[in-house]
């Protein structure tokens, strides 16, 4: 039985900026018996989510100067039984908190795994015995959680964020180039 079949998803939309990416994970959906349509930005997103119907789409947080987050609201808007996976590269608590309240029904950070993604798909509700780490939070990945959520307050114009958090732009763009701390 393929991944299809077996969560009732047939029609799947991925959005990601990554062309390479969005491409290679839409062969290996296809191949799952996934009619499959891929987007690279919000603005090819907008004609499209007015006239078709997704069972499920994958969403990049990061596309480029916009927010993936705007996605998912326009996706769960038009339709709240699209199950919506937010992929991202630049996991925070702050954006993963704004994607289930905007309607993603889960959000992995990259690289996630077709198998991880389908698996995401058919989740319900939370897991009430997931592991609660032993070790406090630094205060670098405090920082970066910081950062997260006045990107995703501006919408991910750095240099409103920037302004917001007193620092300099430069500065920001050197920390948000560095991969998130542990």
């Amino acid at each position: 039985m393929s991944g299809a079949e077996g969560t009732g998803l047939t029609r799947l939309l991925i959005l990601d900026d990554d062309v390479a990416f969005a491409n290679t994970l839409a062969r290996s959906f296809a191949k799952r018996g996934y009619a499959v349509h891929v987007v690279h930005s919000g603005e090819e997103l907008g004609g499209l989510a007015d006239t078709a119907r997704f069972d499920a789409a994958v969403v990049d947080l990061n596309l480029g100067k916009s927010s993936g987050l705007r996605c998912v609201e326009l996706l769960h808007a038009r339709d709240p039984a699209t199950r919506i996976v937010v992929l991202t590269g630049y996991a925070s608590i702050a954006t993963a908190v704004e994607a289930i309240k905007l309607g993603a029904a889960n959000y992995l950070p990259k690289p996630a795994s077709t198998d991880e993604i389908e698996a995401a798909f058919g989740m319900r509700g939370g897991h009430a015995d997931a592991l609660v780490p032993a070790r406090r939070t630094s205060i670098k990945r405090l920082e970066w959680e910081r950062i997260q959520q006045m990107l995703a307050e501006v919408d991910f114009n750095v240099s409103e964020a920037a302004r917001r958090l007193g620092m300099h732009r430069r500065t920001l763009a050197r920390k948000l180039a560095k991969r998130p701390p542990a």
